[in-house]
């Protein structure tokens, strides 16, 4: 039973829970190395003092595709933009309003940015000529799309030896697509469904991405930028995925943002008091002893939380390592999302990798596309937990009147007593008079 939707029923229009963002990223495995990318250039009679040349000429190759893949769908050049940091998704945005383009490929970018590559060095301990793995900057280049099937997405294509590739998807983007297709009515502001005209079929969209047939998808995109691969690199040459990032988000979709708001500083305040570190470890599925310390004697989880604005409301956002639950609200939709960097952080039933027994060991969670679905299946139940939490607020008091109570000193039969330090030396007594547990039901 989902607590948190029977608590505000009545103010609830409809719940919607599925990918967000979602990260893949490609390697080259055979070339991911020093030694591999070496062996690679020796076949095909290149010297270790014309590498760099050689990687140059391919780099060039793959530019000048990319141009006129550009001007032939947009009519535009390949954009150069001076700064790693500038917000490539919003350049792209201003450009298809610009040019009116409602589906495909709304243009290219290139931006210098740090990459992992190679470099032809002397080695005078093995006594000759080798590659050296090293960090340094090439041409990166975005392909921005508005996908018929897939929605707003884009691709980032290293033009530098050993090509690695990002493909960058949005669930909620997605999913619109979808909505278009099916003929079924919603509103929409940037990724966040503010109204649906059919909710159940909106879920169940959401859960047939589920049923993709990843690899064949992220290979189809990867042709169409990079289209010379198979010529520069040979036609046994692939890509291996994984999920480097995915956002799983749940939405309480309210009737009204007024409706919500009024609700969210008891929220936010209560997600705040009783976010303690224990708790959050809990929320990430992590075993928790009575005193609140890890379980296994050798976690050491970096736990933290943070608050801020956040559009017309908050944001509170825990963290466990690098991946985090994040609890706010936009317009009149509540979301919880569950973000996962490290899935080796969470323990699954899965077979050894080469294991062909079918025998499943607790095992560490893998970014591999084979994981993905239980990747999903993680991610609900963290947002459970936490949404669970939340449902147990009772009090509807806000902070200041709460704090207004207890902030001040006051004077007793002539003695006079110390006002409550809430956000300092008394912060636990806060958090123990604010946690459930402690409650006395009359």
């Amino acid at each position: 039973m989902d607590t948190l939707f029977h608590k505000y029923a009545d103010k609830i229009k409809g719940v919607l829970e599925g990918f967000d963002r979602i990260v893949f990223k490609g390697s080259i495995r055979n070339i991911a190395y020093a030694l591999g990318m070496e062996k690679f250039i020796n076949m095909h009679g290149v010297l270790n003092k014309d590498y760099k040349e050689y990687v140059t000429q391919q780099s060039d190759v793959i530019i000048e595709n990319a141009q006129n893949y550009a001007q032939r769908l947009t009519g535009t050049n390949i954009q150069y933009l001076a700064s790693s940091k500038t917000r490539k998704e919003n350049v792209a945005h201003e450009q298809q309003n610009k040019l009116g383009i409602n589906e495909g490929l709304v243009g290219v970018w290139s931006c210098l940015e740090p990459c992992n590559t190679f470099k032809a060095t002397y080695d005078s301990q093995a006594g000759k000529p080798q590659l050296k793995a090293e960090t340094s900057k090439c041409k990166h280049l975005y392909f921005y799309y508005d996908h018929i099937e897939y929605g707003f997405m884009s691709i980032r294509l290293q033009t530098w030896a050993p090509y690695e590739i990002q493909i960058a998807l949005n669930g909620r983007e997605w999913l619109r697509r979808l909505l278009d297709k099916s003929n079924s009515g919603y509103i929409l502001e940037g990724n966040k469904f503010l109204d649906l005209q059919d909710y159940e079929l909106a879920q169940q969209l959401l859960n047939s991405q589920l049923d993709t047939r990843w690899i064949p998808m992220l290979n189809d995109f990867t042709a169409q930028a990079f289209p010379s691969m198979p010529v520069l690199l040979g036609e046994r040459m692939e890509y291996y995925w994984t999920l480097w990032q995915s956002e799983w988000a749940k939405d309480y979709i309210f009737t009204k943002p007024q409706e919500l708001q009024e609700q969210m500083d008891y929220l936010l305040r209560h997600a705040f008091i009783t976010g303690t570190g224990d708790r959050i470890l809990r929320y990430m599925g992590k075993p928790v002893k009575d005193n609140g310390q890890p379980a296994h004697w050798k976690a050491d989880p970096d736990i933290s939380t943070r608050f801020k604005l956040w559009y017309e409301g908050g944001r509170i956002k825990h963290w466990v390592n690098h991946n985090s639950l994040k609890l706010y609200n936009e317009q009149n939709v509540l979301r919880f999302e569950c973000t996962i960097n490290e899935p080796d952080k969470f323990r699954v039933f899965r077979t050894v990798n080469g294991d062909d027994s079918g025998v499943k060991k607790r095992l560490g969670m893998r970014k591999g596309i084979a994981d993905i679905n239980v990747r999903t299946q993680v991610s609900s139940q963290c947002i459970k937990n936490f949404t669970e939490q939340i449902a147990t607020l009772e009090d509807d008091s806000t902070v200041e009147e709460i704090l207004s109570n207890v902030s001040k000193p006051v004077k007793s039969e002539g003695k006079r007593y110390r006002a409550l330090d809430v956000t300092g030396k008394d912060l636990e007594l806060l958090r123990a008079i604010a946690d459930p547990k402690y409650s006395v039901t009359p």
